[in-house]
């Protein structure tokens, strides 16, 4: 730098490369320091992305906790309102419940109210459930509604009797529960050569077999309700079903719904 009037050297500096890439460095590095005092010391955070989360949280605790307290702090009063009544003589001990025995009385009691809309409710419930579950009528015989489906499943080939083909085969996923069509006892649950069991059910002179079961939960002489699981299927085996009424063949998928 000269002087205009005397051109006299005033004040001279060399510029480089290096220099350059130093006096950017120091600037970066003190940028980077200021930044983070102001965003450790100072609010200016708070409008920061993340941190304003973070608060929302510690509020949302922190206004739990506070009503936590509160409610102690209520039970806490009602408890030393009690000992006060006690002290003076004003209740009996004996007359004393908790808290949490008064909500449990309460909540029973308005659980066993019941109003005729909801026994007529309950009763149509229990006649619908009981015409679709009941399979026979014992006065006229084997006149069958509807049986309980042994399994979820795809038919894949159904029963033809003039090819003495009585059982119908269903395609199934592997463990899935073969359920009992009636109330009814096992009577048999035998081994099969392929490793799979056969199982019969019988319900006095009605029977369902049911072929290739992957594996068999119920021993024989088990007493077993209308849609209780019997067994598994295996996933690799389709599962046949087979039903006889007093030794005569009953189809399958005429009586089932499926």
């Amino acid at each position: 730098m000269l002087d205009d009037l005397t051109l006299r050297e005033v004040f001279h500096f060399r510029v480089s490369l290096l220099g350059a890439i130093s006096m950017i460095t120091v600037a970066i590095v003190v940028l980077l320091a200021l930044l983070s005092v102001l965003i450790v010391y100072t609010p200016i955070r708070n409008i920061l992305p993340g941190y304003s989360e973070s608060i929302r949280q510690q509020i949302i605790q922190q206004s739990s906790r506070v009503d936590s307290l509160q409610t102690d702090l209520m039970l806490q009063r009602q408890y030393l309102d009690v000992i006060k009544q006690l002290t003076a003589g004003d209740i009996q001990s004996d007359s004393v419940q908790s808290l949490d025995s008064l909500q449990r009385v309460e909540r029973t009691r308005i659980l066993e109210q019941r109003d005729e809309v909801t026994e007529a409710f309950l009763s149509q419930y229990e006649l619908k459930e009981r015409d679709r579950l009941q399979l026979f009528d014992n006065t006229s015989g084997p006149s069958m509604r509807s049986l309980y489906r042994p399994v979820r499943g795809v038919i894949t080939r159904s029963a033809r009797p003039e090819s003495r083909q009585y059982s119908v085969s269903v395609r199934t996923g592997k463990n899935e529960n073969v359920l009992a069509t009636l109330r009814g006892t096992i009577v048999s649950a035998e081994r099969l050569e392929d490793n799979t069991f056969a199982v019969t059910l019988a319900s006095g002179s009605f029977l369902t077999v049911y072929q290739h079961v992957g594996k068999v939960l119920k021993q024989p002489g088990t007493q077993v309700e209308s849609g209780e699981a019997i067994g598994m299927t295996d996933g690799v085996h389709e599962l046949s079903i087979s039903c006889w009424d007093d030794g005569q063949f009953v189809n399958p998928e005429e009586i089932i719904v499926w």
